[in-house]
């Protein structure tokens, strides 16, 4: 087996992942929460902005979109951390910064860029541009009614967008697999962005089996997590109004799940990929930071 093949896992590695991500969440509850506290907390700011300033809405949404890749960067060095036997620290999270690995991380976002394009085009090919424009019609038509005639529904594509969701879903879930083990890569074995990303989709294309569990797993514990921050952010709406709730959902919601999801990265990577894990980082890429 070369140090570019990645290994085979059973269909119950993806359990084993997330088992692995409660695991380092217990060593590390406040260290880890803490810090997926503040990435909640800065993914809630914008909407302090939705109704009152679009302008600055749409550009913190931007930043946060350009900044979340160096975060989670800086997560897996603090899970890193952790599972070393040492404290996950706040400052963890500007870790791709002080390691000038900031650009890298952000080109993990060239695969979801790609998928929004192409899900626009696919929406333009498979719905067509006359139905996608009744469509925008009726919904400006509907919107504000409490109860919108269904008849206005009827002529409407539904199962043509019934199929184009279904389609950029199953897409999505490729995407996915393009940056799924790329970040630890980045930060622990300081590779280049697109030798990482194709790294990861080889590894998540040989276990697609174990990768379908993983999905299903956490869609489970991400409802269940949900469900739960739900319940204490009531009792923040009662003490202070729905906009405490939404920041105290946000909060525990991320405290919880993020740790989790980044603590199988790191788990599913060093299973996955031979020779990971192992502190043995790769060569150091140009001074660019992303190579092909």
């Amino acid at each position: 087996m070369t140090m570019t093949e990645a290994r085979k896992a059973s269909a119950g590695s993806g359990a084993e992942w997330l088992l692995a991500g409660f695991s380092l969440l217990r060593r590390s509850p406040l260290g880890l929460g803490v810090l997926g506290a503040i990435f909640g907390l800065l993914s809630a700011v914008p909407m302090l902005f939705a109704e009152s300033n679009i302008g600055m809405f749409f550009a913190l949404q931007v930043l946060l979109v350009l900044l979340g890749p160096v975060l989670m960067g800086g997560f897996i060095h603090a899970v890193h951390e952790v599972e070393s036997g040492r404290q996950a620290q706040p400052g963890h999270l500007l870790q791709g910064f002080r390691e000038g690995k900031a650009l890298r991380l952000v080109a993990l976002l060239l695969p979801q860029v790609a998928l929004g394009i192409v899900a626009v085009l696919l929406l333009v090919v498979m719905v067509g541009p006359a139905q996608l424009q009744e469509a925008i019609a009726v919904l400006e038509q509907v919107e504000g009614q409490a109860n919108p005639d269904p008849a206005l529904f009827q002529e409407l594509p539904v199962g043509a967008f019934l199929l184009w969701l279904l389609t950029v879903f199953v897409l999505g879930v490729v995407t996915y697999f393009f940056t799924f083990v790329a970040t630890p890569q980045i930060m622990l074995e300081n590779r280049g962005a697109f030798a990482s990303m194709k790294r990861s989709f080889r590894a998540c294309v040989r276990n697609i089996p174990a990768m379908l569990v993983f999905f299903v797993l956490l869609i489970i514990i991400a409802f269940l997590v949900s469900l739960g921050a739900q319940l204490v952010a009531i009792i923040a709406r009662v003490a202070a109004g729905p906009t405490a709730m939404q920041f105290v959902s946000q909060l525990l919601l991320m405290a919880v799940l993020l740790p989790v999801m980044m603590g199988a990265t790191y788990r599913a990577w060093k299973q996955l990929l031979p020779g990971d894990g192992t502190g043995t980082a790769a060569a150091a890429p140009p001074p660019s930071g992303i190579e092909v």
